[in-house]
């Protein structure tokens, strides 16, 4: 949803094994920012690719992970957390 914002790339990707898009190494490099939901996400992250982190932000949203793909309220939700760290 921010890839259509000018000047934005964006990829999502899941920390369980059970994602669409799992994350790997190549998107934790290729990323400048890392968003995730909750802290556990972040933990996870870390857990998998502590050298890769140590070069990037990770930014915990606060949003809890219980919402069906693109939900109204997860979608403002994220609008409302991510818009002001992304340079629009």
């Amino acid at each position: 949803m921010f890839s259509a914002q000018p000047g934005v790339e964006a990829a999502s990707a899941g920390t369980s094994a059970d994602a669409e898009n799992v994350v790997s190494a190549d998107l934790i490099e290729w990323a400048d920012i890392i968003f995730a939901m909750e802290t556990v996400h972040k933990r996870r992250l870390k857990e998998r690719f502590p050298t890769l982190l140590k070069s990037r932000r990770v930014i915990v949203l606060g949003i809890p992970d219980n919402y069906e793909y693109m939900y109204d309220a997860l979608v403002a939700s994220l609008k409302e957390k991510v818009t002001h760290h992304l340079k629009l």
